[in-house]
């Protein structure tokens, strides 16, 4: 028989395999919901286990998610849209009833393992001319306030998602950070309370987004292959935007004080269409470059180690508002059907992305421009307007996947997206004077696709335990060995 120290060896091993299996909290995504035909909730549950993603950040306490998210191992960011903010802040009551409805139900009944609330999402951003700048840090301190009385307060912890430009650096240089001076007041304030109550500041960082607004900035500073001019602050290299972003934080924090408050990235990615810098290799290679410095630990020069972090997307999501441009729709690693849109490795095993299981299209039909319409026909320009109006025709932008069609094909692609987004319905094909019709061949050109939409059904059956049944073997096997040192 193997003696107690041999044993005590063992054990030690033991217990390092499962911590790592059960606490290291890998790679997260962002969930959203503004879809004109969802998934069903527990699909994507699916999707996101047979991936290996063990986080997701909510933008919403939608039931069926919460739902459909029960006791499947994953950790949830559950999300306060900024419209709540105000009756939050203005009523603890109110945060009470929200905080049991949207966390303590699903909590104590259905095993929703909830890590976080998020407290409005880039509040303080300048495009909001400072609306949310009173009720943020109420709204945030009644949430924690509810938690507390929940006696939730140690498991699930506030935050607020901010967007970069809370924080600014005159030279550039990520030493000479500091928060946004007309608002500095505040955010000190948003930060002590986090730091008091052991919560993170979140923070959502695009070089996307950086290249969108200056078409000077330089393109490889935004990816991870170290082929950009690197930045040096007194020592320390800075080879991509991200980093130097997030290191501008770290001081931020630092010269306030709190030089050790933990920080979560919120959002990060890079979308797919809607603009000329947004494709699928640029997609890619982002995120496979980040997913490549998570896997071996990298962090930045002022913060060693792998980001707490979220990328964005999961799923496109082609009811949301484009009023930042039409890249917002684009930002999925999967398409609306839950299919890969390119291959990234999130696990490291080289087979990339593995798609939604079990999904439903509508009939492989098509609505587009009839041969016999006329492209001088006055009704073309209105019919044209009204579809897109109600449907997504982001993809027909310049420089974006469907940027090289002809006017003919354009008009197609516009009826086909109503066509699709109405469900197929033959009333939906029927623009006046006769100028569309259904056809049953795809008239895909290219890298432009023409959708077929999915069968839209909110009932999703039970989520795979799959996750929770080998962390549970794993405790068991962790027992075990207790028992048996000490027997």
């Amino acid at each position: 028989m193997l003696s107690k120290s041999v044993f005590a060896v063992s054990f030690a091993l033991i217990l390092l395999y499962i911590n790592l299996f059960i606490e290291v909290e890998g790679i997260g995504v962002n969930w959203g919901s503004q879809a004109s035909h969802p998934l069903p909730p527990a699909t994507v549950v699916r999707l996101l286990q047979a991936n290996g993603i063990r986080k997701v950040k909510l933008f919403e306490a939608d039931t069926k998610i919460l739902g459909a998210l029960s006791r499947s191992g994953i950790q949830v960011m559950v999300g306060i849209p900024n419209d709540l903010l105000a009756p939050i802040a203005a009523s603890v009551a109110v945060a009470e009833r929200w905080v049991s409805q949207n966390v303590s139900a699903h909590v104590s009944s259905n095993g929703v393992d909830i890590r976080y609330v998020a407290v409005g999402n880039e509040p303080f951003l300048k495009a909001f001319n400072g609306t949310f700048e009173d009720i943020t840090l109420p709204a945030l301190q009644n949430i924690q306030s509810a938690l507390i009385k929940a006696g939730l307060a140690t498991q699930v912890k506030v935050t607020v998602p901010l967007n970069a430009d809370v924080y600014q650096s005159a030279s550039n240089l990520p030493s000479d950070g500091d928060f946004r001076l007309e608002i500095r007041d505040l955010m000190i304030s948003i930060v002590k309370f986090l730091s008091d109550n052991q919560a993170p500041f979140t923070i959502n960082i695009y070089p996307f987004i950086s290249l969108y607004n200056d078409p000077h900035f330089p393109v490889e500073f935004a990816f991870f292959d170290g082929t950009g001019d690197p930045i040096n602050d007194n020592g320390r290299v800075y080879d991509n935007v991200l980093d130097a972003n997030y290191d501008t934080l770290v001081w931020s924090l630092q010269k306030n004080g709190f030089g050790n408050l933990s920080i979560i990235v919120g959002e990060v990615g890079w979308p797919t269409d809607g603009d000329k810098n947004a494709n699928m290799m640029y997609a890619r290679r982002y995120n496979q470059g980040f997913m490549n410095r998570q896997r071996v630990g990298r962090g930045t020069p002022m913060r060693p180690g792998p980001l707490d972090a979220y990328l964005f997307s999961l799923i496109d999501e082609d009811a949301k508002s484009i009023q930042p441009g039409n890249f917002e729709r684009h930002w999925g690693m999967f398409y609306i059907d839950g299919r890969p849109k390119y291959q990234l490795s999130l696990l490291g095993n080289g087979n990339g992305l593995i798609p939604a299981k079990d999904v439903h299209h509508m009939g492989k039909k098509w609505c587009v421009l009839a041969p016999s319409a006329s492209l001088e026909d006055p009704q073309l320009g209105p019919s044209v307007g009204y579809a897109c109006d109600h449907a997504d025709c982001t993809s027909l932008g310049y420089g974006s996947s469907c940027g090289g069609l002809d006017l003919a094909q354009n008009v197609s692609y516009a009826f086909n997206s109503y066509y699709q987004v109405s469900d197929q319905l033959e009333s939906a094909c029927k623009f006046p004077g006769g100028i569309s019709m259904i056809v049953t061949r795809d008239p895909s050109f290219g890298s432009c696709q023409f959708k077929v939409m999915i069968k839209s059904d909110s009932s999703g059956g039970e989520v795979s335990t799959k996750m929770c049944l080998t962390r549970s073997v794993a405790v068991l096997l962790l027992l075990l060995m207790c028992m048996y040192i000490v027997l």
